[in-house]
């Protein structure tokens, strides 16, 4: 992996925009209630911002794993397997139904590791999302990339002591979920709906629930016990929370004023943690 060459795209930026529809806030909010953050009526749910303005590539223009081929905006890293890793989103304001939303990104880093199953490259993506107000939210996006290796071997298996928490919700990881999410992100990742390429071609044990399904979750839990909309969020991903069975997204007040946000699987383990505070 030519890492000097893909950090040639570090700087390269685009900008694509969308209109926050009644139809929009309406499928998100049937996908995601009861578990969203309460906000003024006319107020966008917050982490909607993840279904606007998606990539839109032609069918010839996509990889076998449903991704739009690399190489285009993000660099085109020689590793086949692509996971939301986590990063850190900053709600300054909040959208209104009717905005038209801007959203600049910027390739912000490359970097090349040596994890347990391989080679690993990480690409951090900068957004800045405006609507006719001003800057609405900031956000810097993690994508790891990685060898094709089979990760059911390196899933764990034992139950962990769940963390008590100060809120708790249950959700569902059904089928419908992913690919409900799916659509409204225009996501055409095969390890969210196609069962046999997930387990056979990609290694996992099922479908895998979505990063941004755990860190919207995470944002919307934190929110409801800080009692504002307006809050940062620094997240990361653990391991994959695979799809079928019921997991728990839980927040925690830190001494601090800060909370702790995380999931865990059915056997009580972490599967994505973060930290938020109020701005």
């Amino acid at each position: 992996m030519d890492i000097d060459h893909l950090r040639r795209w570090i700087g390269r930026t685009e900008e694509a925009s969308d209109v926050v529809t009644p139809r929009l806030i309406e499928s998100y909010a049937a996908t995601f209630t009861p578990h969203l953050a309460p906000g003024p009526e006319g107020e966008a749910p917050l982490a909607l911002h993840w279904c606007l303005a998606p990539p839109i590539a032609p069918m010839n223009a996509l990889g076998p794993d449903g991704h739009p081929a690399k190489g285009d905006f993000l660099p085109p890293v020689p590793l086949p397997r692509r996971m939301w890793a986590g990063g850190r989103l900053e709600a300054l304001a909040p959208l209104r139904e009717g905005d038209l939303v801007t959203r600049r990104s910027t390739i912000g880093d490359v970097t090349a590791k040596e994890g347990r199953s391989g080679a690993l490259c990480f690409v951090a993506v900068h957004h800045e999302v405006s609507t006719p107000r001003g800057l609405a939210l900031r956000e810097r996006h993690d994508i790891v990339y990685r060898e094709a290796t089979n990760l059911q071997t390196a899933t764990p298996t034992a139950t962990a002591e769940p963390e008590p928490a100060d809120l708790v919700w249950e959700v569902e990881a059904s089928p419908t979920l992913l690919f409900r999410y799916s659509a409204l992100t225009f996501n055409g990742h095969r390890i969210h709906y196609d069962q046999p390429y997930a387990t056979t071609d990609e290694g996992y044990a099922g479908l895998v629930v979505h990063g941004p399904i755990q860190a919207t979750l995470m944002l919307n839990i934190a929110a409801t016990l800080a009692g504002t909309t307006t809050l940062a969020l620094d997240y990361r991903g653990l391991s994959p929370l695979i799809a079928g069975v019921r997991f728990l997204v839980k927040a925690r007040r830190n001494v601090d004023g800060s909370i702790r946000t995380w999931t865990e699987g059915g056997d009580g383990r972490l599967r994505m943690e973060g930290s938020a505070r109020s701005l």
